[in-house]
């Protein structure tokens, strides 16, 4: 059971993860330079959009929310209607414990791009989250109806699966992420997942 709990731990994150980000790079002083570069610029000239959600993602990867946040807000003053800048300002937010705020952005990115299927994905992990189950999957379910091949949606939906122990829903959902988007961070979680459930299922 502890590690079907440390499997949600590590679901949950993949889940909040940034937007469009790129894997995360190692801690070398050539990432370090890149990072100090990218302030460097910004500090010089603000009115860059892509400087700026550049390195609001930067911030993300490193788990500064607080930076996060006010480098995407920044980004969203400057230009707004910018979904992936309102998905990435939600999610810093959210790791900040202001569920709220976050989901104002997560409900203005999915009004602009209403076919974005990971602006409602996020805003389902984030109602989760605060443990309004019923409103999450009520959202999850009408993605899918929408979108068939949303594969962050199955995601979702089989770590809400799991965390009420219904592991072969769970595992059914996870198995639709690798056959959608066999590529992407969320089938590679799904794939560990799915080993670790099916063989606590063929223990019991």
């Amino acid at each position: 059971m502890k590690r079907i709990l440390a499997i949600l731990a590590a679901l949950i994150a993949v889940a909040v993860a940034p937007v469009h980000a790129a894997p995360k790079p190692r801690a070398t002083p050539a990432v370090v330079d890149s990072l100090a570069l990218l302030e460097r610029a910004v500090a010089k000239d603000s009115s860059k959009v892509d400087n700026l959600y550049r390195l609001g993602i930067m911030y993300l990867d490193r788990e500064n929310n607080t930076k996060a946040a006010q480098v995407f807000a920044r980004a969203n003053k400057v230009k707004g209607k910018n979904v992936k800048v309102l998905v990435n300002l939600g999610v810093a937010l959210d790791n900040l414990s202001r569920p709220e705020e976050a989901q104002a952005y997560y409900r203005e990115a999915i009004a602009i791009a209403p076919m974005d299927s990971l602006a409602s994905c996020r805003l389902a992990t984030s109602l989760y989250a605060q443990g309004k189950y019923a409103d999450s999957m009520n959202l999850l379910r009408e993605l899918v109806q929408k979108q068939p091949r949303s594969h962050c949606a199955y995601f979702t939906m089989g770590v809400a699966f799991a965390d009420a122990g219904l592991y072969r829903d769970a595992i059914r959902m996870w198995k639709k992420v690798v056959d959608l988007a066999p590529n992407s961070p969320e089938a590679q979680s799904a794939k560990e997942s799915i080993d670790v459930l099916e063989r606590f299922l063929a223990g019991q």
